[in-house]
């Protein structure tokens, strides 16, 4: 019998969930997108090295712009688990 196919470790419906805090702002901004982990650490040091601003496409297709200079810190979270019945 033949060991069971490995999954992916992206697919479509995977991502990440990234926290964003702002300088000077209460609240968080939380931005779930299909991109990986390692994909969003390279773009937000990019952009913090540069002084662009973060640009993010968030999984609903939102675009999301944050200037680079008022960022006071980045989390960016494991890959999103889905939870119910949904395929594998």
């Amino acid at each position: 019998m033949a060991p069971p196919a490995a999954r992916p470790a992206t697919t479509e419906e995977d991502g990440v969930e990234i926290t964003i805090g702002v300088q000077n702002v209460a609240r968080e901004l939380v931005v779930e997108t299909d991109a990986t982990a390692d994909e969003v650490t390279k773009h937000v040091r990019k952009a913090i090295e540069t002084g662009a601003p973060i640009e993010i496409r968030d999984s609903r297709g939102r675009h999301i712009i944050v200037p680079s200079t008022t960022v006071g810190y980045i989390e960016i979270g494991d890959e999103i688990r889905k939870v119910g019945f949904h395929t594998l």
